[in-house]
């Protein structure tokens, strides 16, 4: 059988975290992976928002919210559960405006009042603002405590908070210039939708290391409207056309003061492209377009690269619902081998990592996750997942299928092994819990029960994603952060 090997955190050259976030405690708090949207100039903004956040459920599921504009006024709501929980249709109604910005928020700590939600709304001298943000501000605790000394008092945890106090505090003449005088205070991961009463604003951080795209919107009077999103999928639910991604370092301005409005372009700081790998191995719907590459392609190619890097006989290749399916498509057709749906997922069951204990954790794999016993009985099985952070997981997943009658089982991750957690947005717990940043192959296999376990080289992740093809020749040789799996972190690197 092919071997496979990786190097622990502890022998990585480039392991060191940003220095904000060594004396941080308030950290475990922030780290959110969320959807943002906005849209601009359409009568029907606050239903275009809706739709967008409902088709980005998957990145977050601990609360929603919305915040609308008729020009003289901010209205928001939001609250903790479900974008179909949050918004009952008389909820929605009351949200008027023609423009609209909204989140979905997931966490993995912290506490779960009104305050951590998002967006997050304040007046101050310039009128009303209300900010939406995905990512995760790495200096955020050190001007928290900059601001608090001043005066400044805060009603989160959230490191969104200390933007819209920067913003506040500054002496600029325009909203505009206000913003860019914060963000150029601020390090880490953002992709930030910000309306005021008459403008909207979409922003990238110079690394571009969470996702942001604009779209079109045509409306029925024959006007043209605006969408940016997290991801494309929100597009195509509201019928949207994808026009671009918002560059890493741009911050584009949407303005109403023309009849058909359209949009200004700002550079406020050199960009340094460093957009975030794991939306491709996991985060992202698969029929979204990411990083101008389209998420389903590069999943198939990570499959079809671990056949080649582990060639493996079996009766069948099964994927782990549902991220794994791509992956588990490319591989069998690279291989030749079967594929087949040997465990179902019951989708109304949430994320298992969130859980606190690890109790809960097993027992949500249980709901979550059901073999098909008859197909796999006696068989020799090949099971794709994205990753391995805890082990825990993998662990019950092979579990369930020697319940079920699986003779062998071969764990392939289409992925290469998670020794460093994230600080830039992603939710990947502490070093000393991610399983491979101190334990060898063999040490990780034992633990979770498989016959054989077999990871993604990085070499073989920068081929999948290079061979899907590009929209924009822009996009063709990115290099991506990768700090999950190598330890290398572009506040490192770069400062």
């Amino acid at each position: 059988m092919p071997s496979s090997t990786y190097t622990p955190i502890e022998s990585s050259t480039c392991s060191t975290k940003p220095k904000a976030l060594e004396s941080s405690q308030a950290q475990s708090l922030w780290r959110e992976k969320c959807a943002v949207v906005g849209v601009y100039n359409a009568p029907n903004a606050n239903v275009l928002a809706y739709y967008g956040l409902f088709a980005m459920q998957h990145r977050g599921q601990e609360a929603s919210g919305i915040a609308t504009s008729n020009t003289q006024k901010i209205a928001i709501y939001k609250k903790n559960g479900l974008v179909t929980q949050v918004f009952e249709p008389e909820i929605l109604a009351n949200l008027v405006g023609f423009s609209a910005i909204g989140h979905n928020r997931y966490s993995t700590a912290g506490e779960e009042s009104i305050n951590e939600c998002q967006p997050i709304f304040a007046r101050y001298s310039l009128g009303e603002i209300a900010i939406a943000h995905n990512g995760n501000l790495t200096n955020a605790n050190t001007i928290r405590e900059s601001l608090t000394k001043e005066g400044s008092i805060f009603q989160s945890y959230l490191d969104t908070e200390v933007l819209i106090h920067l913003i506040a505090k500054s002496q600029k003449s325009t909203l505009s210039e206000r913003i860019i005088e914060s963000i150029c205070q601020i390090d880490g991961a953002f992709a930030l939708v910000i309306l005021s009463r008459t403008k909207m604003f979409a922003i990238r951080d110079p690394y571009g290391l969470r996702p942001l795209s604009l779209g079109i919107i045509e409306n029925d009077d024959g006007t043209q409207g605006y969408i940016v999103a997290s991801e494309t999928s929100a597009f195509d639910l509201v019928g949207a056309r994808f026009v671009r991604d918002v560059e890493p370092g741009e911050m584009l301005v949407f303005d109403k003061q023309a009849t058909n409005p359209t949009y200004k372009s700002y550079r406020y700081k050199a960009p340094t492209p460093f957009p975030c790998v794991f939306e491709y191995v996991y985060f992202s719907r698969p029929d979204s377009v990411v990083f101008s590459r389209n998420v389903y392609e590069v999943r198939k190619n990570l499959g079809k690269q671990l056949a080649r890097e582990h060639t493996l006989k079996a009766d069948m290749v099964i994927p782990v619902p549902d991220s794994g399916v791509a992956a588990a498509l490319g591989y069998a057709k690279e291989s030749g081998i079967d594929f087949e749906l040997g465990i179902i997922r019951n989708h109304y069951v949430g994320r298992t990592f969130i859980e606190p204990t690890q109790q809960a954790r097993e027992l949500k794999v249980k709901l979550k996750l059901n073999p098909i016993a008859g197909l796999i009985k006696d068989k020799d099985i090949i099971v794709i997942d994205d990753s391995v952070v805890r082990g825990t997981t993998s662990k019950q997943i092979i579990k369930i299928l020697r319940q079920a009658g699986a003779r062998k089982i071969y764990l392939l991750v289409s992925a290469p092994p998670t020794i460093a957690p994230c600080y830039y947005g992603v939710d990947t717990p502490e070093k000393e819990q991610l399983i491979c940043a101190s334990h060898s192959l063999k040490e990780v296999q034992s633990f979770i029960g498989a016959d054989y376990l077999g990871f993604l080289s990085l070499e073989g992740l920068r081929k999948s994603i290079e061979s899907s093809a590009p929209i924009t020749q822009a996009q063709e040789k990115l290099s991506y952060c990768q700090a999950c799996f190598d330890g290398c972190y572009v506040d490192s690197i770069h400062k």
